[in-house]
């Protein structure tokens, strides 16, 4: 039984599904929810679905195994927010159960920042990224502005908390989830300065 937390429109949740394993989805989105059922049903496989905001896990003990996966922890308002989600994760744990959380690398990001980015979508939007780093806070505030093909605009944005190795294993350890091991990236290597990513595995005592 897995629990995926911020699972968003079923990309890991659906294949985790189709390998037989019994997959819950929860998500602050009811928009992506009513995506992932639609994909899910699609793909001819069952997944229960949750809405709800990732503070609040209505599970006990339930579940083998909780994943985080591509950078969907850090956008509360703070670390007593973030560690609140951590508690709700033991929580929902069985005994011996694994948490795996995936972020992006803190030391990558600030060794090769980017103030000012931009891409080109497809349909030929231009998305333009203004990035300010408070590094007080360790707090990347992101302005995104989309530019559509005829001409018009929106805008959006973000506040994203990077937390450090070390930071995360202590909130883990104080949430009950003892760390197991870390990655770099999906294809196994190893953590370093220049790792893309913060694979984290961590275990419920």
């Amino acid at each position: 039984a897995i629990l995926d937390l911020a699972c968003g429109w079923g990309r890991h949740a659906i294949p985790l599904a189709q390998r037989g394993y019994r997959v819950t989805g929860q998500d602050l989105s009811q928009f992506h929810l009513d995506l992932a059922r639609e994909a899910a049903d699609a793909a001819g496989v069952s997944l229960s679905l949750v809405h709800g905001d990732m503070r609040e896990v209505p599970f006990e003990a339930k579940f083998d195994a909780v994943i985080n996966i591509f950078s969907a922890f850090g956008y509360l308002e703070n670390d007593a927010e973030d560690a609140k989600v951590l508690q709700q994760i033991e929580k929902a744990l069985q005994p011996g159960g694994k948490f795996f959380i995936d972020l992006g690398n803190r030391e990558y990001v600030v060794r090769n920042y980017a103030s000012l980015d931009w891409q080109q979508l497809e349909d030929g939007t231009m998305v333009l990224f203004e990035r300010q780093m408070d590094l007080l806070a360790s707090r990347n505030h992101v302005s995104i502005t989309l530019i559509e093909p005829d001409g018009r605009r929106r805008e959006t944005g973000h506040v994203f908390r990077f937390y450090t190795l070390t930071e995360l294993v202590k909130m883990l350890a104080e949430a009950g989830l003892a760390f197991q091991r870390v990655w770099g990236d999906f294809d196994g290597s190893g953590y370093g300065l220049d790792s893309r990513r913060m694979i984290v595995l961590a275990q419920k005592a």
